[in-house]
């Protein structure tokens, strides 16, 4: 059975190299206002990819939303836009996702 420590390291691994080798190469070149406009909103796609992989959980054959996780993202946004800092806000959510889970199950 393949670690999957290892291929998430090896993912990061190659993606730093990519991300270094892109700026290497786009470092000289000026990006168009589309394109920066692009690579802007490319971190929150990919965030919002894996939040939503996790509150949509295959059971039996069915998607089910799993509760725990979803109270937990509510509160990191809640947090997020009540005190503005980021790390707090992850922190408040993770525990009310943990406290949710013992309730939810």
């Amino acid at each position: 059975m393949f670690n999957h420590w290892i291929l998430i390291g090896l993912l990061s691994i190659i993606t730093y190299l990519s991300r270094m080798a892109g700026i290497e190469l786009m470092a000289k070149r000026k990006m168009s206002p589309t394109v920066s406009l692009y690579f802007q909103y490319v971190p929150v796609a990919i965030i919002s990819a894996l939040i939503i992989k996790q509150i949509f959980v295959p059971i039996n054959g069915e998607l089910v939303i799993s509760l725990p996780i979803l109270i937990g993202c509510l509160a990191t946004a809640i947090a997020i836009r009540l005190i503005k800092v980021f790390l707090p806000s992850v922190f408040i959510g993770a525990v009310i996702g943990m406290v949710s889970r013992y309730f939810f199950g």
